[in-house]
């Protein structure tokens, strides 16, 4: 039995000796103790010769293991950051990444005026639709998202963040009125088989938010189609999907009559991010 506990030092050696394995271990190492005894990452370096508590210890060991075993920190700390933002997440949601921050960044430039409505499609976490609001104040948000449940998460998520957006339970865009200036979602787009799904923290996250048919490109028409009917005459859509994705996203909105249809690359170099303005009635 266990007479003296760790230093903060020793505890985040001992963490990164333990998540050896993971992308980053020194930061989970981080963020776990963090977790445990409360604090900011500048305590951890101020003060490394502070003991933790017997308890804080064993429940600090307790998250490293559940960690080893590939779960992410996110869904362990039930938190992650996203623009300036910090997120409440649970397992039925996808965990808010920074490759996904470019569509915020994209859609940000298409509408100028200061009073858009905007629409955010299988909002999820919220992530997308309070970037836009903390950017944005004056847009008119809506964030539709199929699970009742997580719709109060991205609830809280705006009161936690202080930010309006009005979190409603839909389908997709069934049921929005028209006059959409700009829509934007992060929808599923792997296909079923693709390998992905066995790696990382892909793994422990809904298979719903993440798989699609017709090799991933099924929810993408579904929204680029009922898009073109509830987006105002030159509104945007603009939306994520696979590396392998962009060529096929510019020939879907081009056949549906989109105009300026251009895909954009991440910092990793790939298609990312595609967008397309509904056409001008009477063109």
């Amino acid at each position: 039995m266990l007479t003296t506990t760790m230093t903060i030092a020793a505890a985040l050696q001992q963490g990164r000796q333990q998540l050896f394995a993971s992308h980053s271990p020194a930061i989970d190492a981080e963020r776990l103790l963090m977790q445990v005894i409360e604090c900011e990452r500048t305590a951890l370096h101020t003060w490394p010769e502070r003991r933790l508590e017997m308890t804080a210890q064993v429940a600090y060991m307790n998250l490293l293991k559940r960690r080893q075993k590939g779960e992410p920190i996110a869904y362990i700390t039930g938190q992650q950051g996203f623009w300036d933002l910090q997120l409440e997440v649970t397992p039925d949601t996808l965990i808010p990444r920074p490759e996904t921050e470019l569509l915020v960044e994209i859609a940000l430039t298409l509408v100028e005026s200061t009073s858009a409505r905007v629409v955010d499609l299988g909002t999820g976490t919220g992530a997308i639709a309070l970037a836009l609001a903390k950017e944005r104040p004056g847009w008119q948000i809506e964030g539709i998202e199929q699970i009742a449940s997580v719709v109060e998460l991205a609830q809280r998520n705006g009161n936690r963040n202080q930010l309006q957006v009005c979190f409603k339970q839909g389908n997709w865009c069934a049921g929005l009125q028209p006059g959409v200036n700009l829509l934007v979602s992060n929808p599923p787009y792997l296909d079923p088989q693709d390998p992905h799904l066995q790696q990382g923290d892909v793994r422990f996250e809904p298979t719903s938010a993440l798989i699609a048919g017709s090799q991933g490109m099924a929810a993408i028409n579904i929204i680029a189609r009922q898009a073109s009917q509830i987006l105002h005459n030159e509104g945007w859509l603009a939306f994520e999907h696979g590396f392998q994705q962009g060529e096929g996203s510019r020939e879907l909105l081009q056949q549906l009559g989109y105009r300026q249809v251009v895909s954009h690359r991440d910092l990793a170099g790939h298609e990312r991010v595609t967008v397309g303005q509904k056409p001008i009635v009477g063109e």
